[in-house]
């Protein structure tokens, strides 16, 4: 069955904004940290932010903060991303996906998120 359901993704001019959903089974949402990861054309998958289960911790990659926010609402079983100031160099497909315990290993490698979505294409145009 589908556990982890991406929206919200596609087409935005350069210093344009999106904000991803990602609606989870309640099952695997509940009590765990949620990521999100991106995968360019021809490069590896990289993280880009990770929300703790109470939302008090967030991390982010160095080339997206203070630009993108991470955000969840637990009775939704949603976590949010909102990219603002978007750069071409942004385009890519997001995933979002959930991280194993404890929350702060390994937080950047894929290996410590056990469920993943199918990704959604994001494309920011110069």
């Amino acid at each position: 069955q589908v556990q982890l359901v991406e929206s919200g993704g596609g087409l935005v001019q350069a210093g344009g904004s999106l904000r991803l959903s990602c609606a989870a089974s309640e099952s695997i949402f509940r009590t765990y940290g949620m990521g999100w990861f991106r995968q360019a054309p021809g490069k590896e998958r990289e993280f880009v932010a990770l929300i703790s289960w109470s939302g008090s911790s967030t991390y982010y990659r160095d080339s997206v903060k203070g630009r993108f926010t991470i955000s969840r609402d637990n009775a939704k079983s949603t976590v949010y991303l909102q990219m603002n100031s978007l750069k071409p160099e942004d385009t890519a497909v997001y995933y979002c996906a959930r991280k194993g315990h404890p929350l702060t290993q390994a937080i950047y490698h894929m290996a410590a998120y056990d469920y993943w979505g199918q990704g959604i294409q994001v494309t920011v145009s110069s």
